[in-house]
């Protein structure tokens, strides 16, 4: 005997999923973010990689520091309440390449003051 449990959630979003244009536009929606993020750092010393498919930046730092990526992170984060990931954590050996992850799925103004803080650093 098979047993389906619809909780208010899965209602909810079986129900958000059956008209498509809540999710055909997310593609065109997070590029436009990712560029108005990367627009909003332009002019500061931290250098984008390449990312597709995501909502978040990879971004390096090699040109402002030679400190671990946790330690940067942490100091971001601390130093300059704008929070990363550090893309280190991601490997077994922990790998660092001195790069940091960015989320950009943020307010066009969160984006913006983060902007204005890392071309600070």
């Amino acid at each position: 005997m098979v047993f389906s449990v619809n909780t208010p959630i899965q209602v909810a979003l079986s129900e958000y999923m059956k008209k498509p244009e809540h999710f055909t536009g997310l593609g065109k929606f997070y590029q436009h973010k990712r560029d108005e993020f990367l627009s909003f750092i332009k002019g500061s010393s931290l250098k984008p990689l390449p990312c597709y498919g995501s909502y978040f930046q990879l971004l390096s730092y090699e040109n402002i520091s030679k400190q671990g990526d946790t330690t940067m992170a942490e100091e971001l984060t601390i130093r300059h309440k704008v929070a990363s990931i550090p893309v280190s954590v991601f490997y077994k050996d922990r790998t660092d390449n001195h790069l940091l992850r960015f989320c950009f799925a943020k307010k066009d103004e969160t984006l913006e003051k983060a902007g204005e803080i890392l071309r600070k650093l």
